[in-house]
Protein backbone atom coordinates (compact mmCIF):
# COMPACT_ATOMS: atom_id res chain seq x y z
CA UNK A 1 0.00 0.00 0.00
CA UNK A 2 1.50 3.43 -1.09
CA UNK A 3 1.60 6.38 1.20
CA UNK A 4 -0.62 9.03 0.34
CA UNK A 5 0.89 11.90 -2.17
CA UNK A 6 1.24 15.32 -0.43
CA UNK A 7 -1.48 18.20 -1.43
CA UNK A 8 -0.17 20.65 -3.72
CA UNK A 9 -0.07 24.47 -2.83
CA UNK A 10 0.96 27.44 -4.16
CA UNK A 11 3.04 29.97 -2.34
CA UNK A 12 3.37 33.76 -3.53
CA UNK A 13 4.49 36.67 -1.08
CA UNK A 14 2.80 39.76 -2.03
CA UNK A 15 4.09 43.19 -0.68
CA UNK A 16 1.62 45.32 1.87
CA UNK A 17 2.32 48.30 3.96
CA UNK A 18 2.67 46.16 6.75
CA UNK A 19 5.12 43.84 5.28
CA UNK A 20 5.25 41.15 3.16
CA UNK A 21 2.78 38.88 3.25
CA UNK A 22 2.82 34.91 2.30
CA UNK A 23 -0.59 33.62 0.51
CA UNK A 24 -0.95 30.06 0.12
CA UNK A 25 -3.51 28.56 -2.36
CA UNK A 26 -4.96 25.68 -3.41
CA UNK A 27 -5.26 23.65 -6.47
CA UNK A 28 -8.38 25.63 -6.78
CA UNK A 29 -7.13 29.24 -6.33
CA UNK A 30 -8.54 28.61 -3.11
CA UNK A 31 -6.85 31.02 -0.03
CA UNK A 32 -5.77 28.49 2.82
CA UNK A 33 -3.01 31.01 4.46
CA UNK A 34 -2.00 34.50 4.60
CA UNK A 35 0.76 35.21 7.04
CA UNK A 36 3.74 37.29 7.37
CA UNK A 37 7.06 36.47 5.98
CA UNK A 38 8.24 37.03 9.35
CA UNK A 39 6.57 33.70 10.75
CA UNK A 40 6.58 31.57 7.78
CA UNK A 41 7.46 29.03 9.98
CA UNK A 42 4.24 29.20 12.05
CA UNK A 43 2.31 28.85 8.83
CA UNK A 44 4.60 25.66 7.73
CA UNK A 45 3.55 24.33 11.15
CA UNK A 46 -0.24 25.62 10.78
CA UNK A 47 -0.50 23.93 7.29
CA UNK A 48 0.52 20.65 8.46
CA UNK A 49 -1.48 21.07 11.16
CA UNK A 50 -4.53 21.90 9.23
CA UNK A 51 -4.30 20.11 5.41
CA UNK A 52 -2.13 16.79 6.46
CA UNK A 53 0.82 16.08 4.40
CA UNK A 54 1.00 19.47 2.29
CA UNK A 55 4.05 20.59 -0.58
CA UNK A 56 4.41 24.13 -0.90
CA UNK A 57 5.60 25.38 -4.42
CA UNK A 58 6.38 29.05 -4.88
CA UNK A 59 3.89 30.36 -7.76
CA UNK A 60 1.80 33.56 -8.11
CA UNK A 61 -1.83 33.39 -6.05
CA UNK A 62 -4.82 34.00 -8.39
CA UNK A 63 -5.03 37.44 -9.51
CA UNK A 64 -8.98 37.84 -8.00
CA UNK A 65 -6.83 37.35 -4.38
CA UNK A 66 -4.28 39.61 -5.01
CA UNK A 67 -6.71 42.15 -6.67
CA UNK A 68 -8.49 42.25 -3.88
CA UNK A 69 -5.83 42.72 -1.27
CA UNK A 70 -4.99 45.64 -3.52
CA UNK A 71 -8.08 46.84 -3.04
CA UNK A 72 -8.55 46.09 0.50
CA UNK A 73 -5.13 48.29 1.05
CA UNK A 74 -5.77 50.66 -0.73
CA UNK A 75 -9.38 51.19 1.33
CA UNK A 76 -11.79 49.26 -0.22
CA UNK A 77 -12.47 47.45 3.26
CA UNK A 78 -15.24 45.12 1.78
CA UNK A 79 -12.92 44.16 -1.34
CA UNK A 80 -11.54 40.71 0.93
CA UNK A 81 -14.74 39.55 1.53
CA UNK A 82 -15.15 38.09 -1.98
CA UNK A 83 -12.16 36.17 -1.37
CA UNK A 84 -12.63 32.56 -1.47
CA UNK A 85 -10.82 30.75 1.43
CA UNK A 86 -10.29 27.12 2.23
CA UNK A 87 -10.78 27.08 6.07
CA UNK A 88 -9.21 23.58 7.06
CA UNK A 89 -9.22 23.31 10.90
CA UNK A 90 -11.60 21.26 13.85
CA UNK A 91 -15.37 22.26 13.69
CA UNK A 92 -15.56 24.25 16.28
CA UNK A 93 -12.22 26.57 15.08
CA UNK A 94 -13.93 26.71 11.37
CA UNK A 95 -16.99 28.16 13.61
CA UNK A 96 -15.22 30.93 14.92
CA UNK A 97 -13.07 31.72 12.15
CA UNK A 98 -16.53 31.94 9.86
CA UNK A 99 -18.08 34.29 12.82
CA UNK A 100 -14.74 36.09 11.93
CA UNK A 101 -15.86 36.76 8.36
CA UNK A 102 -18.75 38.22 9.77
CA UNK A 103 -17.23 41.25 11.81
CA UNK A 104 -17.86 44.05 9.38
CA UNK A 105 -14.84 46.36 8.97
CA UNK A 106 -14.52 48.86 10.80
CA UNK A 107 -15.72 47.44 14.04
CA UNK A 108 -14.44 44.93 17.02
CA UNK A 109 -15.32 42.68 19.45
CA UNK A 110 -14.36 40.91 22.75
CA UNK A 111 -13.08 37.11 22.96
CA UNK A 112 -16.61 37.00 24.95
CA UNK A 113 -18.74 38.77 22.47
CA UNK A 114 -17.45 36.45 19.69
CA UNK A 115 -18.12 33.17 21.90
CA UNK A 116 -22.38 33.99 22.46
CA UNK A 117 -22.19 34.88 18.94
CA UNK A 118 -21.41 31.29 17.87
CA UNK A 119 -23.52 30.01 20.97
CA UNK A 120 -20.66 29.08 22.93
CA UNK A 121 -20.85 31.57 25.60
CA UNK A 122 -18.06 29.80 28.03
CA UNK A 123 -15.86 28.80 25.38
CA UNK A 124 -14.03 32.43 25.60
CA UNK A 125 -10.33 30.78 26.00
CA UNK A 126 -11.01 28.04 23.04
CA UNK A 127 -12.57 31.06 21.10
CA UNK A 128 -9.25 32.50 22.08
CA UNK A 129 -7.27 29.71 20.95
CA UNK A 130 -9.22 29.03 17.53
CA UNK A 131 -8.33 32.81 17.06
CA UNK A 132 -4.15 32.47 17.20
CA UNK A 133 -4.98 29.65 15.15
CA UNK A 134 -6.16 31.13 12.25
CA UNK A 135 -4.32 30.81 9.62
CA UNK A 136 -6.09 33.48 6.95
CA UNK A 137 -5.29 36.76 8.66
CA UNK A 138 -6.45 39.80 7.14
CA UNK A 139 -9.11 38.31 5.44
CA UNK A 140 -10.75 35.83 8.14
CA UNK A 141 -10.25 39.23 10.60
CA UNK A 142 -8.64 38.10 13.58
CA UNK A 143 -7.56 41.59 13.90
CA UNK A 144 -11.11 42.96 14.94
CA UNK A 145 -10.77 40.79 18.41
CA UNK A 146 -10.15 42.78 21.31
CA UNK A 147 -9.84 42.38 25.25
CA UNK A 148 -13.44 42.89 26.99
CA UNK A 149 -11.83 46.34 27.95
CA UNK A 150 -10.37 47.32 24.92
CA UNK A 151 -7.23 46.48 25.18
CA UNK A 152 -5.28 45.15 21.82
CA UNK A 153 -5.20 41.67 22.72
CA UNK A 154 -2.38 39.24 21.38
CA UNK A 155 -2.06 38.99 17.48
CA UNK A 156 0.11 36.26 15.14
CA UNK A 157 1.42 39.02 13.11
CA UNK A 158 2.56 41.52 16.50
CA UNK A 159 0.26 43.85 17.91
CA UNK A 160 1.83 46.75 15.53
CA UNK A 161 0.11 45.47 12.62
CA UNK A 162 -3.29 44.91 14.36
CA UNK A 163 -3.08 48.20 15.15
CA UNK A 164 -1.81 49.43 12.28
CA UNK A 165 -5.07 47.15 10.21
CA UNK A 166 -7.56 48.45 13.15
CA UNK A 167 -6.16 52.01 12.43
CA UNK A 168 -6.38 51.66 8.13
CA UNK A 169 -10.12 50.32 8.43
CA UNK A 170 -10.85 52.99 11.13
CA UNK A 171 -10.86 51.73 14.79
CA UNK A 172 -9.43 54.24 17.02
CA UNK A 173 -7.26 52.09 19.85
CA UNK A 174 -5.78 53.12 22.92
CA UNK A 175 -1.71 53.42 22.39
Amino acid sequence: MSAKSPEKFCLDRFKTPIGIALLVTDGEGQLCALDWIDFEDRLVTLMRQQHGKTALSEGAAPREITAALVAYFDGDLGAVDAIACRLAGTPFQRSVWSALRRIPAGTTTSYGALATRIRRPTAVRAVGHANGANPISVVVPCHRVIGANGALTGYGGGLERKRWLLAHEGVETAQ
